[in-house]
């Protein structure tokens, strides 16, 4: 079943207490895409600029990427600097350089409209709703979002919400887009604001997942050593759209085995810098450690 996926690829430099790492390939769809080509080819959509490398260019086309609708402009990449000091679940930005982001407007090629599954990852709210005024209205549409656009664009992104079929962001931007101190009430009240399920993610605490229907709770997989938690919720959303796709239908079963495929991608992409890790695995290494995760979590 087809992935559309929408977002910025960047260059990141990045310091951990493991260590540091400069201009390494990120952004949020580029996380996501390497996550969900696990499951299904993924076509993607983004901007870079002309010093974008070709090995990079190289490594999303192996791993199934289709790159119609990566756009490269005059300038430079996006680009993103950061460091973790004392909590891993928290970055403190350095510097951000928009770059060839700025005034970029995405298109989304005629031959990926047609897309069962949508993916917009963080970017302004008024580029996702350009987005989903170009891809088909029967397409299972998610969306992620960040606190800068909750405080900068709320308007936006409430006219935004009611067009998607599903909202995936972090428990403090959940807290934040709720207007609620109590995350259980703010993912409830999430759903009243549009989308038929919403996924909250909690670095190492795991995720919540609310529908109309269900609710569901899911620890994350546990790891003694993180290296790098930059992109690990890209990479969780990755892993839940692509499961969803390569099932071809969002019912409560396989969203919960969504949830888990993106926790288990998460684990993997934090043991290095960057997509160092993503690159080493395979399919059969992510079965594994989801059998392995389901034996921690199962009932006695």
């Amino acid at each position: 079943m087809s992935l559309l996926v929408v977002g910025t690829l960047a260059y990141d430099t990045v310091e951990t207490p493991s260590g540091r790492a400069e201009d390494v390939l990120g952004g949020a769809a580029t996380y996501c895409s390497i996550a969900a080509s696990f499951f299904v080819p993924v076509r993607l959509v983004g901007v870079v600029g002309e010093d974008f490398r070709p090995e990079d260019r190289t490594l999303l086309a192996d791993k199934g990427v289709m790159l119609d609708g990566l756009h490269q402009a005059p300038g430079r990449s996006f680009r993103w600097s950061g460091k973790y000091v004392d909590d891993l679940n928290v970055a403190e930005t350095v510097d951000t350089q928009l770059n060839v982001l700025e005034g970029w407007e995405p298109t989304v090629p005629e031959e990926f409209r047609n897309s069962r599954f949508v993916f917009l990852a963080n970017s302004p709210p008024a580029l996702q709703a350009k987005v989903l005024d170009q891809v088909d209205e029967g397409a299972f549409k998610v969306m992620d979002t960040m606190n800068l656009w909750i405080e900068q664009t709320w308007d936006d992104l409430h006219a935004l919400l009611p067009r998607v079929d599903m909202l995936i962001c972090n428990d403090r931007e959940a807290l934040a887009l709720g207007e609620d101190h109590s995350l259980i009430r703010a993912g409830r009240k999430l759903l009243s604001k549009g989308p038929g399920v919403v996924i909250v993610k909690k670095g190492e605490h795991g995720a919540f997942l609310w529908s109309r229907e269900f609710f569901y709770a899911l620890p994350a997989y546990p790891l003694e050593h993180v290296v790098d938690p930059t992109g690990a919720g890209d990479t969780f959303a990755g892993g839940v759209m692509g499961s969803l796709a390569s099932a071809g239908q969002v019912s409560e079963r396989e969203l919960r085995r969504a949830m888990i495929h993106g926790s288990v991608l998460a684990s993997f992409n934090v043991e290095d810098f960057s997509l160092n890790r993503m690159q080493q695995i395979t399919r059969s290494d992510i079965d594994a450690r989801y059998r392995e995760f389901l034996r921690f979590t199962a009932h006695p």
